[in-house]
Protein backbone atom coordinates (compact mmCIF):
# COMPACT_ATOMS: atom_id res chain seq x y z
CA UNK A 1 0.00 0.00 0.00
CA UNK A 2 0.97 3.47 -0.98
CA UNK A 3 1.53 5.93 1.76
CA UNK A 4 0.89 9.30 0.47
CA UNK A 5 2.00 12.33 2.08
CA UNK A 6 2.07 11.44 5.74
CA UNK A 7 5.70 10.01 6.32
CA UNK A 8 9.36 10.73 8.05
CA UNK A 9 12.76 10.71 6.54
CA UNK A 10 16.02 10.50 8.38
CA UNK A 11 19.39 11.60 6.68
CA UNK A 12 22.35 10.03 8.99
CA UNK A 13 25.53 11.77 8.43
CA UNK A 14 28.38 14.12 9.56
CA UNK A 15 28.41 17.33 10.48
CA UNK A 16 30.57 19.93 8.21
CA UNK A 17 29.91 17.97 5.49
CA UNK A 18 27.26 20.17 3.36
CA UNK A 19 24.49 18.17 4.52
CA UNK A 20 22.25 21.22 6.09
CA UNK A 21 22.53 22.80 2.45
CA UNK A 22 21.02 19.39 0.88
CA UNK A 23 18.48 18.47 4.13
CA UNK A 24 17.16 22.10 3.37
CA UNK A 25 16.48 21.70 -0.54
CA UNK A 26 14.57 18.50 0.40
CA UNK A 27 12.45 19.88 3.20
CA UNK A 28 11.93 23.01 0.55
CA UNK A 29 11.17 21.78 -2.15
CA UNK A 30 8.48 19.45 -0.43
CA UNK A 31 7.02 22.38 0.95
CA UNK A 32 7.13 24.36 -2.38
CA UNK A 33 4.64 21.47 -3.63
CA UNK A 34 2.37 22.53 -0.92
CA UNK A 35 3.00 20.24 1.51
CA UNK A 36 3.45 20.84 5.69
CA UNK A 37 6.56 19.94 6.16
CA UNK A 38 8.49 20.49 9.25
CA UNK A 39 13.13 19.57 10.03
CA UNK A 40 14.36 18.66 13.14
CA UNK A 41 18.27 18.63 12.89
CA UNK A 42 20.40 16.92 15.55
CA UNK A 43 23.78 18.23 15.56
CA UNK A 44 26.88 18.07 17.65
CA UNK A 45 28.37 20.77 19.25
CA UNK A 46 31.61 20.19 17.71
CA UNK A 47 32.36 22.33 14.16
CA UNK A 48 33.22 18.89 12.23
CA UNK A 49 33.60 15.22 11.90
CA UNK A 50 30.53 14.44 14.16
CA UNK A 51 27.56 12.08 13.61
CA UNK A 52 24.26 14.55 12.56
CA UNK A 53 20.30 13.28 11.71
CA UNK A 54 18.20 15.43 10.08
CA UNK A 55 14.57 14.50 10.53
CA UNK A 56 11.73 15.48 7.92
CA UNK A 57 8.07 14.92 8.69
CA UNK A 58 5.78 15.05 5.75
CA UNK A 59 2.46 15.29 6.93
CA UNK A 60 -0.55 16.38 4.84
CA UNK A 61 -2.56 16.31 8.72
CA UNK A 62 -0.17 19.23 9.41
CA UNK A 63 1.55 17.30 12.28
CA UNK A 64 4.63 19.11 12.90
CA UNK A 65 6.00 17.54 16.18
CA UNK A 66 9.05 14.69 15.90
CA UNK A 67 7.80 11.69 14.93
CA UNK A 68 9.67 8.85 16.32
CA UNK A 69 9.13 6.46 13.97
CA UNK A 70 11.35 6.56 10.48
CA UNK A 71 9.78 5.57 7.22
CA UNK A 72 12.76 6.17 4.92
CA UNK A 73 16.83 6.39 6.08
CA UNK A 74 19.39 8.16 4.35
CA UNK A 75 22.73 6.05 5.98
CA UNK A 76 25.95 7.70 5.02
CA UNK A 77 27.42 7.93 8.11
CA UNK A 78 29.94 4.27 8.31
CA UNK A 79 29.91 5.01 12.13
CA UNK A 80 26.02 5.54 12.85
CA UNK A 81 25.12 3.01 9.61
CA UNK A 82 24.17 -0.18 12.11
CA UNK A 83 22.40 1.21 14.90
CA UNK A 84 20.95 3.38 12.01
CA UNK A 85 19.52 0.43 9.94
CA UNK A 86 18.74 -0.90 13.88
CA UNK A 87 16.07 1.33 14.53
CA UNK A 88 13.80 1.05 11.36
CA UNK A 89 10.44 -0.69 11.95
CA UNK A 90 9.38 -3.54 9.28
CA UNK A 91 8.51 -1.99 5.82
CA UNK A 92 10.98 0.85 5.90
CA UNK A 93 12.83 2.39 3.25
CA UNK A 94 17.24 3.09 3.62
CA UNK A 95 19.01 4.47 1.16
CA UNK A 96 22.63 4.15 1.92
CA UNK A 97 26.12 4.27 0.94
CA UNK A 98 27.55 1.87 -1.07
CA UNK A 99 30.79 0.66 0.62
CA UNK A 100 28.34 0.39 3.80
CA UNK A 101 27.11 -2.77 1.98
CA UNK A 102 23.59 -2.91 4.01
CA UNK A 103 22.15 -4.43 1.70
CA UNK A 104 20.33 -8.11 2.73
CA UNK A 105 20.91 -7.20 6.48
CA UNK A 106 17.63 -7.15 7.38
CA UNK A 107 14.56 -8.80 5.41
CA UNK A 108 12.18 -7.06 6.93
CA UNK A 109 13.32 -3.76 4.93
CA UNK A 110 13.87 -2.28 1.23
CA UNK A 111 17.18 -1.06 0.86
CA UNK A 112 18.99 0.53 -2.34
CA UNK A 113 22.48 0.88 -2.60
CA UNK A 114 23.87 4.12 -3.88
CA UNK A 115 27.32 4.83 -5.50
CA UNK A 116 27.88 8.72 -4.11
CA UNK A 117 31.10 8.93 -4.30
CA UNK A 118 31.40 7.54 -7.84
CA UNK A 119 28.27 10.03 -8.77
CA UNK A 120 29.78 12.98 -6.74
CA UNK A 121 33.27 12.62 -8.92
CA UNK A 122 31.46 12.34 -12.10
CA UNK A 123 29.53 15.91 -11.68
CA UNK A 124 32.23 17.77 -9.60
CA UNK A 125 35.68 17.19 -10.98
CA UNK A 126 37.07 19.80 -9.13
CA UNK A 127 38.49 17.32 -5.96
CA UNK A 128 38.47 19.76 -2.91
CA UNK A 129 34.69 20.27 -3.43
CA UNK A 130 33.36 16.38 -3.85
CA UNK A 131 32.78 16.53 -0.10
CA UNK A 132 30.77 19.53 0.57
CA UNK A 133 28.50 18.00 -2.55
CA UNK A 134 28.21 15.11 -2.04
CA UNK A 135 25.22 15.09 0.01
CA UNK A 136 23.84 16.45 -2.73
CA UNK A 137 22.91 13.25 -4.65
CA UNK A 138 20.93 11.51 -2.01
CA UNK A 139 18.66 14.93 -2.39
CA UNK A 140 18.46 14.16 -6.39
CA UNK A 141 17.83 10.17 -5.32
CA UNK A 142 15.05 11.35 -2.96
CA UNK A 143 13.55 13.44 -5.30
CA UNK A 144 13.04 10.88 -8.35
CA UNK A 145 12.03 7.99 -5.91
CA UNK A 146 9.31 10.07 -4.07
CA UNK A 147 7.60 11.79 -7.02
CA UNK A 148 8.92 14.93 -5.89
CA UNK A 149 8.81 17.79 -9.21
CA UNK A 150 12.56 17.96 -10.29
CA UNK A 151 11.56 21.73 -10.89
CA UNK A 152 10.93 22.37 -7.62
CA UNK A 153 14.30 20.94 -6.04
CA UNK A 154 15.69 22.88 -8.38
CA UNK A 155 13.81 26.34 -7.38
CA UNK A 156 14.85 25.28 -4.08
CA UNK A 157 18.35 24.97 -4.04
CA UNK A 158 18.53 28.24 -6.45
CA UNK A 159 17.03 30.17 -3.44
CA UNK A 160 19.55 28.71 -1.09
CA UNK A 161 22.69 29.13 -2.98
CA UNK A 162 23.83 31.12 -5.74
CA UNK A 163 27.12 31.15 -8.40
CA UNK A 164 29.42 28.49 -8.55
CA UNK A 165 28.70 26.88 -5.37
CA UNK A 166 24.85 26.14 -7.09
CA UNK A 167 26.52 25.10 -10.51
CA UNK A 168 28.32 22.28 -8.25
CA UNK A 169 25.83 21.46 -6.32
CA UNK A 170 22.63 21.22 -9.03
CA UNK A 171 25.25 18.71 -10.79
CA UNK A 172 25.48 16.56 -8.18
CA UNK A 173 21.39 16.82 -7.45
CA UNK A 174 20.97 16.02 -11.32
CA UNK A 175 23.75 13.11 -11.24
CA UNK A 176 21.57 11.56 -8.50
CA UNK A 177 18.30 11.99 -9.86
CA UNK A 178 19.43 10.30 -13.79
CA UNK A 179 20.94 7.39 -11.76
CA UNK A 180 17.83 6.59 -9.62
CA UNK A 181 16.05 7.24 -12.88
CA UNK A 182 18.49 4.16 -14.41
CA UNK A 183 18.36 1.68 -11.56
CA UNK A 184 16.20 2.30 -9.25
CA UNK A 185 12.73 0.00 -9.64
CA UNK A 186 9.71 2.37 -8.86
CA UNK A 187 9.20 1.52 -4.79
CA UNK A 188 5.13 1.62 -3.77
CA UNK A 189 5.33 2.85 -0.34
CA UNK A 190 6.15 6.71 0.17
CA UNK A 191 5.24 9.36 -2.17
CA UNK A 192 4.63 13.29 -2.12
CA UNK A 193 1.74 14.63 -4.05
CA UNK A 194 1.12 18.39 -5.09
CA UNK A 195 -1.61 20.08 -2.66
CA UNK A 196 -3.36 22.88 -3.47
CA UNK A 197 -2.12 25.81 -1.54
CA UNK A 198 -5.08 28.19 -0.46
CA UNK A 199 -3.05 30.87 1.49
CA UNK A 200 0.51 32.30 1.63
CA UNK A 201 2.97 30.74 3.64
CA UNK A 202 6.22 30.92 4.89
CA UNK A 203 9.40 28.39 5.87
CA UNK A 204 11.04 30.39 8.70
CA UNK A 205 12.82 29.36 11.90
CA UNK A 206 12.20 31.46 15.34
CA UNK A 207 15.19 33.07 16.07
CA UNK A 208 14.90 35.35 12.39
CA UNK A 209 11.26 35.73 13.77
CA UNK A 210 12.28 37.36 16.67
CA UNK A 211 14.82 39.60 15.18
CA UNK A 212 12.06 40.80 12.88
CA UNK A 213 9.90 41.47 15.57
CA UNK A 214 12.94 43.35 17.54
CA UNK A 215 13.49 45.32 14.21
CA UNK A 216 9.73 46.64 13.80
CA UNK A 217 9.55 47.21 17.61
CA UNK A 218 12.47 50.16 16.81
CA UNK A 219 15.20 48.04 19.02
CA UNK A 220 18.43 50.75 18.74
CA UNK A 221 20.62 49.21 21.58
CA UNK A 222 21.64 45.30 21.70
CA UNK A 223 24.47 44.19 23.59
CA UNK A 224 25.66 40.51 23.02
CA UNK A 225 27.52 37.86 23.14
CA UNK A 226 27.74 34.74 20.97
CA UNK A 227 26.08 31.14 22.34
CA UNK A 228 24.33 28.93 21.11
CA UNK A 229 21.12 28.13 20.12
CA UNK A 230 20.62 31.97 20.52
CA UNK A 231 23.55 33.61 17.96
CA UNK A 232 21.04 33.15 15.10
CA UNK A 233 18.81 36.15 16.59
CA UNK A 234 21.91 38.73 16.37
CA UNK A 235 22.56 37.16 13.32
CA UNK A 236 19.52 37.57 11.58
CA UNK A 237 18.87 41.02 13.41
CA UNK A 238 22.33 42.52 11.85
CA UNK A 239 21.93 41.25 8.31
CA UNK A 240 18.16 43.12 8.24
CA UNK A 241 19.26 45.94 10.09
CA UNK A 242 21.82 47.47 7.75
CA UNK A 243 19.91 47.88 4.48
CA UNK A 244 16.38 48.70 7.07
CA UNK A 245 18.29 50.79 9.74
CA UNK A 246 20.23 53.23 7.97
CA UNK A 247 20.48 56.92 7.57
CA UNK A 248 18.65 57.51 4.11
CA UNK A 249 20.66 61.64 4.26
CA UNK A 250 24.07 60.40 5.86
CA UNK A 251 24.69 56.53 5.43
CA UNK A 252 25.16 55.93 9.45
CA UNK A 253 23.39 53.27 10.95
CA UNK A 254 20.85 54.02 13.30
CA UNK A 255 21.25 51.04 15.66
CA UNK A 256 23.82 50.37 17.35
CA UNK A 257 24.58 46.38 17.75
CA UNK A 258 27.79 45.76 20.13
CA UNK A 259 29.23 42.38 20.74
CA UNK A 260 30.97 42.56 24.20
CA UNK A 261 33.48 40.32 26.32
CA UNK A 262 31.04 38.31 27.68
CA UNK A 263 27.27 37.86 29.24
CA UNK A 264 27.88 40.31 31.97
CA UNK A 265 28.84 43.19 30.24
CA UNK A 266 26.33 42.51 27.42
CA UNK A 267 23.53 42.43 30.09
CA UNK A 268 24.44 45.94 31.30
CA UNK A 269 24.87 47.19 27.93
CA UNK A 270 21.16 46.56 28.08
CA UNK A 271 20.25 47.91 31.31
CA UNK A 272 21.93 50.97 31.06
CA UNK A 273 20.28 51.48 27.25
CA UNK A 274 17.17 50.84 28.51
CA UNK A 275 17.52 53.50 31.79
CA UNK A 276 18.86 56.37 29.50
CA UNK A 277 15.83 55.92 27.22
CA UNK A 278 16.95 53.62 24.26
CA UNK A 279 14.40 50.38 23.47
CA UNK A 280 17.46 47.52 24.01
CA UNK A 281 17.70 44.26 23.61
CA UNK A 282 20.00 40.72 24.12
CA UNK A 283 19.82 37.18 23.07
CA UNK A 284 21.10 34.31 25.21
CA UNK A 285 20.78 31.19 26.42
CA UNK A 286 20.71 29.51 29.88
CA UNK A 287 24.54 29.76 30.93
CA UNK A 288 24.72 33.50 29.70
CA UNK A 289 21.69 34.23 31.60
CA UNK A 290 22.91 33.31 34.47
CA UNK A 291 25.81 35.08 33.98
CA UNK A 292 23.32 38.06 33.31
CA UNK A 293 21.41 38.10 36.98
CA UNK A 294 22.87 40.52 38.70
CA UNK A 295 22.16 43.35 36.00
CA UNK A 296 19.10 42.09 35.47
CA UNK A 297 18.33 42.24 39.37
CA UNK A 298 19.94 45.75 39.22
CA UNK A 299 16.88 46.66 36.41
CA UNK A 300 14.21 44.83 38.08
CA UNK A 301 14.80 46.90 41.23
CA UNK A 302 16.51 49.90 39.66
CA UNK A 303 13.26 49.52 37.33
CA UNK A 304 15.19 49.81 34.06
CA UNK A 305 13.38 48.66 30.94
CA UNK A 306 15.41 45.79 28.45
CA UNK A 307 14.41 42.48 26.31
CA UNK A 308 16.09 38.97 27.21
CA UNK A 309 15.73 36.67 24.53
CA UNK A 310 16.13 33.28 26.27
CA UNK A 311 16.48 30.70 23.41
CA UNK A 312 16.61 27.68 26.27
CA UNK A 313 18.85 24.33 25.44
CA UNK A 314 19.97 21.53 27.41
CA UNK A 315 21.68 22.15 30.94
CA UNK A 316 23.01 22.12 33.40
CA UNK A 317 26.60 23.67 33.28
CA UNK A 318 27.41 23.98 29.74
CA UNK A 319 25.11 20.57 29.11
CA UNK A 320 24.31 19.74 25.43
CA UNK A 321 24.49 22.92 23.57
CA UNK A 322 22.64 22.35 20.16
CA UNK A 323 19.82 20.43 22.28
CA UNK A 324 16.63 21.65 23.12
CA UNK A 325 14.47 21.96 26.47
CA UNK A 326 12.47 24.21 28.25
CA UNK A 327 14.72 23.87 31.65
CA UNK A 328 15.13 27.58 32.13
CA UNK A 329 11.42 28.33 32.78
CA UNK A 330 12.74 29.31 36.72
CA UNK A 331 15.20 30.73 35.91
CA UNK A 332 13.70 33.44 33.36
CA UNK A 333 10.71 33.85 35.99
CA UNK A 334 12.75 34.64 39.01
CA UNK A 335 16.38 35.71 37.60
CA UNK A 336 18.39 37.50 40.52
CA UNK A 337 18.94 37.41 43.53
CA UNK A 338 16.31 38.46 46.55
CA UNK A 339 12.62 37.91 46.20
CA UNK A 340 12.20 38.78 42.05
CA UNK A 341 9.18 38.20 39.62
CA UNK A 342 9.71 38.79 35.79
CA UNK A 343 7.49 39.33 33.06
CA UNK A 344 7.88 36.22 30.78
CA UNK A 345 6.13 35.74 27.14
CA UNK A 346 6.31 31.84 25.78
CA UNK A 347 5.73 32.11 22.19
CA UNK A 348 4.51 28.52 20.08
CA UNK A 349 4.43 29.70 16.48
CA UNK A 350 6.43 31.81 14.21
CA UNK A 351 4.15 34.33 14.20
CA UNK A 352 4.10 34.75 18.00
CA UNK A 353 7.93 34.71 17.98
CA UNK A 354 7.25 37.89 15.99
CA UNK A 355 4.49 39.40 17.78
CA UNK A 356 5.85 38.65 21.26
CA UNK A 357 9.39 40.25 20.68
CA UNK A 358 7.70 42.95 19.33
CA UNK A 359 5.56 43.41 22.48
CA UNK A 360 8.43 42.93 25.08
CA UNK A 361 9.68 46.45 23.98
CA UNK A 362 6.16 47.97 24.75
CA UNK A 363 5.77 46.02 28.25
CA UNK A 364 9.61 46.42 29.50
CA UNK A 365 8.49 50.38 29.21
CA UNK A 366 5.47 50.56 30.15
CA UNK A 367 6.18 48.55 33.39
CA UNK A 368 9.88 49.83 33.67
CA UNK A 369 11.57 46.43 34.13
CA UNK A 370 13.18 43.42 32.43
CA UNK A 371 10.68 41.46 30.25
CA UNK A 372 11.57 37.90 28.95
CA UNK A 373 11.35 35.95 25.35
CA UNK A 374 11.58 32.43 26.70
CA UNK A 375 12.18 30.52 23.33
CA UNK A 376 14.07 27.20 22.75
CA UNK A 377 16.28 25.53 20.53
CA UNK A 378 13.51 23.44 18.79
CA UNK A 379 11.75 26.44 18.01
CA UNK A 380 14.66 28.89 17.72
CA UNK A 381 16.85 26.94 14.79
CA UNK A 382 14.06 24.51 13.21
CA UNK A 383 12.35 25.83 9.87
CA UNK A 384 8.36 26.40 10.53
CA UNK A 385 6.02 26.77 8.95
CA UNK A 386 3.48 29.97 9.38
CA UNK A 387 1.51 32.56 7.67
CA UNK A 388 3.16 35.70 6.87
CA UNK A 389 3.27 37.79 10.18
CA UNK A 390 0.57 40.69 10.21
CA UNK A 391 2.40 44.25 10.10
CA UNK A 392 2.53 46.12 14.00
CA UNK A 393 -0.31 48.46 14.09
CA UNK A 394 -0.80 51.30 16.17
CA UNK A 395 2.16 53.38 18.18
CA UNK A 396 4.83 52.02 20.15
CA UNK A 397 4.05 52.35 24.14
CA UNK A 398 6.93 54.37 26.08
CA UNK A 399 4.72 54.26 29.05
CA UNK A 400 4.86 56.84 32.01
CA UNK A 401 7.59 59.00 30.07
CA UNK A 402 7.59 62.62 31.62
CA UNK A 403 8.93 65.18 28.98
CA UNK A 404 9.46 68.94 29.90
CA UNK A 405 6.25 70.07 29.89
CA UNK A 406 5.12 67.26 31.74
CA UNK A 407 7.81 68.07 34.19
CA UNK A 408 6.35 71.54 34.86
CA UNK A 409 3.13 70.23 36.41
CA UNK A 410 4.46 67.93 39.07
CA UNK A 411 4.70 69.57 42.51
CA UNK A 412 6.28 66.53 44.16
CA UNK A 413 8.59 64.37 42.32
CA UNK A 414 9.26 60.88 43.37
CA UNK A 415 11.07 58.71 40.58
CA UNK A 416 9.46 55.56 42.16
CA UNK A 417 6.12 56.69 43.89
CA UNK A 418 3.26 55.10 43.01
CA UNK A 419 0.60 58.25 41.87
CA UNK A 420 -2.05 56.00 40.41
CA UNK A 421 -1.90 52.89 42.48
CA UNK A 422 -0.86 50.40 39.66
CA UNK A 423 2.87 50.25 41.07
CA UNK A 424 3.95 52.05 38.22
CA UNK A 425 6.21 55.25 38.72
CA UNK A 426 6.84 57.71 36.27
CA UNK A 427 10.33 58.11 35.23
CA UNK A 428 11.97 61.26 33.74
CA UNK A 429 15.20 59.85 31.21
CA UNK A 430 18.58 61.41 31.44
CA UNK A 431 19.25 65.26 30.54
CA UNK A 432 15.52 66.34 30.11
CA UNK A 433 14.96 69.89 30.24
CA UNK A 434 13.38 70.72 33.77
CA UNK A 435 16.15 70.19 36.03
CA UNK A 436 14.36 66.68 37.13
CA UNK A 437 16.36 64.10 34.49
CA UNK A 438 18.19 62.46 37.07
CA UNK A 439 21.53 61.26 35.67
CA UNK A 440 22.28 58.35 38.40
CA UNK A 441 19.99 55.55 39.86
CA UNK A 442 21.08 53.38 42.37
CA UNK A 443 20.37 49.07 43.01
CA UNK A 444 21.16 49.61 46.93
CA UNK A 445 17.65 50.57 49.12
CA UNK A 446 15.72 53.57 47.72
CA UNK A 447 12.95 55.20 48.95
CA UNK A 448 9.82 56.45 46.44
CA UNK A 449 12.19 59.52 46.13
CA UNK A 450 15.08 57.50 44.66
CA UNK A 451 17.13 58.98 47.55
CA UNK A 452 18.94 56.07 49.75
CA UNK A 453 17.68 54.58 52.37
CA UNK A 454 17.89 51.70 55.03
CA UNK A 455 14.78 51.97 56.80
CA UNK A 456 12.66 49.01 57.00
CA UNK A 457 9.33 50.18 56.24
CA UNK A 458 10.49 52.26 53.23
CA UNK A 459 11.93 49.18 51.64
CA UNK A 460 9.36 46.99 52.37
CA UNK A 461 6.95 49.28 51.09
CA UNK A 462 9.10 49.57 47.69
CA UNK A 463 9.51 45.69 46.91
CA UNK A 464 5.84 45.21 47.72
CA UNK A 465 4.99 47.90 44.91
CA UNK A 466 7.44 46.29 42.36
CA UNK A 467 5.21 42.97 43.21
CA UNK A 468 1.91 44.84 42.56
CA UNK A 469 3.31 46.50 39.36
CA UNK A 470 4.59 42.87 37.96
CA UNK A 471 1.12 40.88 38.99
CA UNK A 472 -1.06 44.18 37.22
CA UNK A 473 0.65 42.97 34.24
CA UNK A 474 -0.99 40.24 33.89
CA UNK A 475 -4.33 41.10 32.10
CA UNK A 476 -1.77 43.12 29.09
CA UNK A 477 0.09 39.94 28.37
CA UNK A 478 -1.40 37.44 25.53
CA UNK A 479 -3.86 35.27 27.16
CA UNK A 480 -3.51 31.73 27.70
CA UNK A 481 -5.07 29.63 24.15
CA UNK A 482 -7.89 27.30 25.27
CA UNK A 483 -9.42 24.27 23.80
CA UNK A 484 -12.61 22.95 25.65
CA UNK A 485 -13.99 19.28 24.29
CA UNK A 486 -16.98 19.30 27.04
CA UNK A 487 -14.14 16.93 29.25
CA UNK A 488 -13.56 17.08 33.07
CA UNK A 489 -9.61 16.00 32.71
CA UNK A 490 -7.24 18.62 30.70
CA UNK A 491 -3.82 18.76 29.09
CA UNK A 492 -1.54 22.78 30.23
CA UNK A 493 1.35 23.23 28.31
CA UNK A 494 3.53 26.22 26.47
CA UNK A 495 6.42 26.85 24.21
CA UNK A 496 7.38 24.28 21.70
CA UNK A 497 5.35 21.49 22.83
CA UNK A 498 1.97 22.06 21.62
CA UNK A 499 2.62 20.93 18.08
CA UNK A 500 3.29 17.12 20.06
CA UNK A 501 0.29 17.99 22.84
CA UNK A 502 -1.95 19.04 19.82
CA UNK A 503 -1.28 15.63 17.89
CA UNK A 504 -1.42 13.63 21.21
CA UNK A 505 -4.67 15.17 22.00
CA UNK A 506 -6.09 13.79 18.41
CA UNK A 507 -4.42 10.06 19.55
CA UNK A 508 -6.21 9.75 22.99
CA UNK A 509 -9.56 10.88 21.50
CA UNK A 510 -9.07 9.04 18.56
CA UNK A 511 -7.32 5.32 19.81
CA UNK A 512 -8.51 5.76 23.46
CA UNK A 513 -12.17 7.23 23.38
CA UNK A 514 -10.57 9.89 26.12
CA UNK A 515 -10.86 13.75 25.40
CA UNK A 516 -8.99 16.27 26.96
CA UNK A 517 -9.51 20.14 27.40
CA UNK A 518 -6.64 22.04 26.56
CA UNK A 519 -5.03 25.29 27.64
CA UNK A 520 -1.83 26.68 26.56
CA UNK A 521 -0.25 29.34 28.70
CA UNK A 522 1.41 32.08 27.03
CA UNK A 523 3.02 34.90 29.33
CA UNK A 524 3.99 34.69 33.39
CA UNK A 525 2.44 36.55 35.27
CA UNK A 526 -0.60 33.80 35.02
CA UNK A 527 -3.87 35.56 33.78
CA UNK A 528 -6.75 34.69 36.00
CA UNK A 529 -8.11 32.59 33.25
CA UNK A 530 -5.45 30.17 34.20
CA UNK A 531 -6.62 29.61 37.67
CA UNK A 532 -10.49 29.15 36.18
CA UNK A 533 -9.30 26.23 34.26
CA UNK A 534 -7.34 24.43 36.66
CA UNK A 535 -10.33 24.66 38.84
CA UNK A 536 -12.60 23.79 36.62
CA UNK A 537 -10.55 20.27 35.87
CA UNK A 538 -10.81 17.13 38.48
CA UNK A 539 -7.50 16.65 36.80
CA UNK A 540 -4.66 18.60 34.65
CA UNK A 541 -1.51 16.86 33.03
CA UNK A 542 1.02 19.83 32.77
CA UNK A 543 3.45 19.21 29.77
CA UNK A 544 7.10 20.51 29.41
CA UNK A 545 10.45 19.68 28.54
CA UNK A 546 12.33 19.58 31.83
CA UNK A 547 13.54 16.93 34.49
CA UNK A 548 11.99 18.86 37.37
CA UNK A 549 8.29 20.02 36.64
CA UNK A 550 9.40 23.94 36.42
CA UNK A 551 5.76 25.09 34.84
CA UNK A 552 4.01 22.73 37.17
CA UNK A 553 6.53 24.28 40.26
CA UNK A 554 5.36 28.19 39.58
CA UNK A 555 1.46 26.73 38.98
CA UNK A 556 1.39 25.29 42.09
CA UNK A 557 3.10 28.99 43.60
CA UNK A 558 -0.23 30.81 42.08
CA UNK A 559 -2.46 28.77 42.73
CA UNK A 560 -1.56 26.49 45.82
CA UNK A 561 -5.33 25.05 46.02
CA UNK A 562 -5.27 23.57 42.92
CA UNK A 563 -1.45 21.23 43.22
CA UNK A 564 -3.51 18.61 43.82
CA UNK A 565 -5.18 18.64 40.68
CA UNK A 566 -1.76 18.59 38.56
CA UNK A 567 0.13 15.76 37.15
CA UNK A 568 3.38 15.93 35.75
CA UNK A 569 3.85 14.83 32.09
CA UNK A 570 8.08 15.13 31.63
CA UNK A 571 10.40 15.26 28.43
CA UNK A 572 14.13 15.75 28.67
CA UNK A 573 16.95 13.27 26.95
CA UNK A 574 17.26 16.41 24.58
CA UNK A 575 15.36 15.64 21.96
CA UNK A 576 12.33 17.31 20.83
CA UNK A 577 9.04 15.56 22.92
CA UNK A 578 6.99 13.53 21.22
CA UNK A 579 3.08 12.56 20.39
CA UNK A 580 3.73 9.41 21.48
CA UNK A 581 5.66 10.50 24.63
CA UNK A 582 2.44 12.61 26.09
CA UNK A 583 0.26 9.45 25.04
CA UNK A 584 1.78 7.37 26.87
CA UNK A 585 2.62 9.20 30.27
CA UNK A 586 -1.22 10.32 29.98
CA UNK A 587 -2.21 6.87 30.28
CA UNK A 588 0.00 5.52 32.49
CA UNK A 589 -0.95 7.93 35.34
CA UNK A 590 -5.01 6.91 34.19
CA UNK A 591 -4.50 3.15 34.82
Amino acid sequence: MTTVNEFSIEVATVNGSGSQTANNVLLRAIFQMGMPVSGKNFFPSNISGMPTWFQIRVSRKGYAARKPEIDLMVCLNPETAEQDLAKLPPGALCIYDEPLNLGGRRSDITAFGVPFQALVAASCPEMKYQRLVKNMVYVGVLVRLLGIEPEEAGRALGRLIKGKAEAMNRAAMDAGYQWALANLPDQGKLLVQRLPVEQERLLIDGNTACALGALFAGVTVVGWYPITPSTGVIESLTEYAHPYRTDPTTGASTIAILQMEDELASAGVVVGAGWAGARAMTATSGPGLSLMTEFIGLAYYAECPGVFVDVQRVGPSTGLPTRSSQSDIKLCAKASHGDTLHINLYPATMEECFRFTYDAFDLAERFQTPVFLVSDLDLGMQNWITSPFAYPEGKLDRGKVLDEAALKEVQAWGRYKDVDGDGIPYRTLPGTPGGKGAYLTRGSGHNAQAAYTENPAEFAEGILRLKRKILGAAPHLPLPIQVDNGAKRGVLAFGSSDPAVQEAMDILREAHQMPLNYMRVRALPFAEAVGDFLRSMEVVYVVEQNRDGQMAALLMEFFPQEAPRLRSVLHFDSTPITAQTIVDQILSQEM
